[in-house]
């Protein structure tokens, strides 16, 4: 179970990552841009559209808007600058790993 738990955290932290790369590269469009600086910011600000404290649909929107605006924005991004910043990643991993 902890392994499971452990491989979903690695995954969550590369595409983290990922995202920072795109957001980073200067080819990224700037409505994307824009998205993911939009969903970064829904994510950690202390209001919600709906407040938390509503139970379920208080949690529910943070759980539907953030993934949705990061999946709009990847949509805008062409696939070749996403691939790029996963190869990034991918190689920063193995930097690390490395001696």
């Amino acid at each position: 179970m902890f392994g499971k738990l452990r491989l979903f955290a690695r995954r969550i932290k590369r595409e983290l990552l990922v995202y920072y790369f795109v957001l980073k590269d200067p080819r990224t469009p700037k409505p994307a841009k824009f998205l993911l600086w939009l969903a970064i910011g829904y994510a950690f600000l202390p209001f919600d559209i709906i407040p938390d404290f509503i139970p379920v649909i208080g949690q529910l929107d943070d759980i539907i808007i953030v993934p949705g605006l990061i999946v709009l924005a990847l949509k805008l991004v062409p696939k070749e600058i996403v691939e790029d910043c996963r190869i990034r990643v991918e190689n920063v991993g193995k930097d690390k790993r490395s001696p």
